[in-house]
């Protein structure tokens, strides 16, 4: 039996993107596929006493179509200055923010990436560290794959031997399950409902904000507020 996972490449993504890393033994990045602007590619969101703010990577954006996520560049070098000063303003009061400080504070500040693609991978990678996860991460585009939207799906599976596919609920809306099911592979949805709430800054509880809330806010305690420890 083998879990495998793909999705598109999130910045700093949220505790659900990393409960769905822990649950499964592989997890693919969907990284060849088009950069979709405003969305979760580039940016995420974090807390502030004024509110929910977007942490947005600037990049270079030369068209509505065919630019792939790997080929997305960043358009301003010195975006993670901005970022972690704004990291620091709203989230130095919080429990834990010291225990994790100098890892995020060299990330964002010693970090030369240009590519979208790269710099994602390299927070995930920092956050799973933090986590204790150790599920194996590859990119779609280290294989040569086939064009369908499912069709893809299904052949990464069985690139990667996967036996179960776990994909959000969201995909319900699309996905050709026999497909999967020609090829003996099982698929699942994961349920994103019922996460426990925890002490946040800022009044109202949000779910829907990057995980770095939640570890400044509980440490390691972190993975009792998740679903896959």
């Amino acid at each position: 039996m083998k879990k495998v996972v793909i999705t598109q490449s999130n910045y700093i993504p949220w505790k659900g993107y990393f409960d769905a890393i822990n649950m499964v033994d592989e997890f693919i990045i969907y990284d060849d596929m088009q950069f979709t602007r405003r969305d979760w590619r580039n940016r995420n969101k974090i807390k502030t006493k004024d509110g929910l703010l977007w942490l947005t990577i600037p990049v270079e954006v030369k068209g509505k179509y065919h630019q792939k996520i790997n080929e997305t560049v960043v358009s301003n070098p010195n975006w993670g200055i901005d970022h972690w000063k704004t990291i620091l303003y709203n989230y130095h009061k919080t429990p834990y923010f010291n225990l994790y400080k100098d890892i995020f504070e060299n990330a964002y500040l010693n970090n030369k990436k240009k590519y979208l693609s790269e710099i994602n991978l390299l927070f995930i990678q920092l956050i799973c560290g933090i986590l204790g996860i150790k599920t194996i991460i590859g990119f779609s585009s280290d294989f040569e794959l086939k064009e369908e939207r499912t069709e893809r799906l299904v052949d990464i599976c069985k690139k990667t031997g996967a036996t179960d596919y776990y994909s959000g609920p969201a995909a319900k809306a699309y996905m050709n399950e026999s497909l999967f099911a020609n090829e003996s592979i099982k698929v699942h949805y994961f349920d994103y409902s019922g996460y426990t709430e925890y002490p946040q800054l800022f009044g109202k509880f949000a779910h829907d904000v990057s995980i770095i809330d939640l570890l400044f806010n509980e440490g390691e305690d972190a993975k009792k507020y998740m679903k896959s420890f």
